[in-house]
């Protein structure tokens, strides 16, 4: 089939990280079909614009893998006529909830203790490990989703780039991308313009200090090492990314072949 080539990548006012992933490549010589599926931060401050946007997208389901808390401090999705919204959490609200607390309000010694020497990089190894292998019916609910009438789909969460990241990746594994293009994808969540505002109280001067922002660098950032971490937590737990479909999500070889006929070139 003739692909159908988007224009230039629209980058818009209220929502961050969007991007269409069509044209990644299959491992048999295929691509994502352009179109289909979406990835975004949330939706929840869209401007009127970016809602025009995402509307004239024709989305069917728009996946929100934030919790509660999530929605609280942030708001809900500007509501799109006609679009489906899906709420699938995937981490608890509970979860490390001082801790983010911290990362929003405390000083700079506090920050030492639960970020420096590679603990921030060591919590988010472990959430990417947990995710893919604790929350197995939340992503076997979403293919199934794709794969019986819900695309086009955008899915997001908070920043677009943990979650979000994770079950874009879950997907593209299932339509058998290759490796190194889920990892490609995965890593522009780094741009500039893509990443996630942090926030901290205080002032100014004190909150985003050069030493603050260093230390809080490995949750805001999209690193390899990351999404690595989910593919050796499915090779350990499943042996491999097959037996992770079949057995830890349940999706079968012929619910994958539906898979990639909807999302397939």
């Amino acid at each position: 089939m003739t692909q159908q080539v988007p224009s230039t990548e629209p980058e818009l006012a209220g929502v961050r990280n969007f991007r269409d992933v069509g044209g990644l490549p299959t491992v048999d010589g295929r691509r994502v079909r352009y179109g289909v599926l979406f990835r975004s931060g949330h939706l929840a401050h869209a401007t009127e614009e970016d809602a025009a946007f995402l509307a004239g997208l024709g989305l069917h389901t728009v996946f929100d893998f934030r919790n509660a808390a999530d929605q609280r401090l942030e708001g809900p999705d500007v509501a799109l006529p006609g679009v489906r919204n899906v709420n699938l959490p995937l981490s608890d609200p509970a979860d490390g909830a001082e801790f983010w607390r911290m990362v929003r309000d405390g000083d700079l010694d506090q920050l030492r203790g639960i970020l420096a020497d590679g603990k921030g990089a060591a919590r988010m190894i472990a959430s990417y490990r947990r995710i893919v292998t604790e929350r197995t019916a939340e992503h076997s609910r979403v293919l199934r989703a794709l794969a019986e009438d819900s695309v086009p789909a955008l899915m997001h969460c908070a920043a677009g780039k943990d979650r979000a990241g994770l079950s874009i990746a879950v997907t593209l594994l299932a339509l058998g991308v290759e490796r190194e293009a889920v990892v490609e994808d995965y890593l522009k969540s780094n741009a500039t313009h893509r990443r996630y505002k942090v926030r901290r109280s205080g002032a100014a001067e004190s909150a985003y200090s050069p030493e603050v922002m260093e230390l809080l660098s490995p949750l805001f950032d999209a690193r390899a090492e990351y999404l690595t971490a989910a593919f050796e937590a499915i090779e350990e737990t499943w042996g491999g990314v097959g037996a992770y479909l079949e057995r830890g999500l349940g999706v079968t070889p012929q619910l994958r072949d539906r898979l990639r006929a909807r999302l397939l070139d």
